[in-house]
């Protein structure tokens, strides 16, 4: 991406808040529109949007296989409400913030809360987050989980991709140590091919360095 398409989805993106969300009637929260999400973050690379990791059918097979069922009809907006709910409430105060695309969630976890400066080994300060997290997941099941891991643009492509992919796996792991089924678990490494913030600053750069776990509900059909 040349740095005049950049600039104009950045700008895009950091008057989304302002212009182009709803909110929430069960939590009381604002997420994202749908159009701004077309918009503007999709500009980006597809931040919040895109395929499931691995392909839904493949991933809806092994769900099933494990004897994890599916959201019904319109069931499923209530399912995620009571998810985004319950998960606001474990991060609240933890650096994690709860984005509501659709009926899917982003979980965005800053890299520096959760990794050492180039380690992929999950923190112990932030295993009590993520163990809460886990458990929620586990509650509500009849999700997909992809772990992203993304960096900024300092270092070498080919070390960021190897830094985000590592990271990517080591949340991922952590996840089913605790209990999440190996079965909705898929990760994916993005190293610094998507940003939401610009790297020529620290603050962005900061912003860049991410993991992210997509929710997406597992639904009939």
């Amino acid at each position: 991406m040349n740095m005049k398409k950049f600039t104009a989805a950045a700008a895009m993106v950091a008057i989304l808040p302002l212009s182009a969300c709803v909110t929430n009637p069960e939590t009381g929260n604002k997420r994202i529109s749908k159009t701004a999400i077309g918009g503007g973050i999709g500009a980006l690379g597809g931040y919040l949007l895109g395929d499931l990791v691995g392909g839904r059918r493949d991933r809806t097979e092994k769900i099933l296989g494990a004897g994890i069922g599916a959201v019904v009809g319109a069931g499923v907006g209530r399912y995620m409400d009571n998810q985004e709910k319950k998960l606001r409430q474990q991060t609240a105060g933890t650096g994690v913030n709860v984005v509501r695309d659709g009926d899917n969630l982003v979980l965005d976890m800053p890299a520096e809360l959760t990794f050492a400066v180039n380690d992929a080994t999950v923190q112990p300060a932030f295993q009590d987050t993520l163990n809460q997290v886990a458990s929620t997941l586990t509650e509500y099941e009849k999700t997909y989980v992809d772990v992203l891991g993304h960096t900024d643009s300092t270092g070498s492509d080919i070390y960021n991709q190897s830094l985000s992919e590592r990271r990517a796996q080591s949340v991922a792991s952590y996840l089913s140590g605790q209990g999440v089924q190996s079965a909705r678990l898929a990760t994916r490494g993005y190293g610094e091919s998507q940003p939401k913030a610009s790297n020529t600053t620290e603050e962005g750069r900061a912003a860049n360095r991410r993991v992210e776990i997509r929710l997406v509900p597992v639904t009939e059909g």
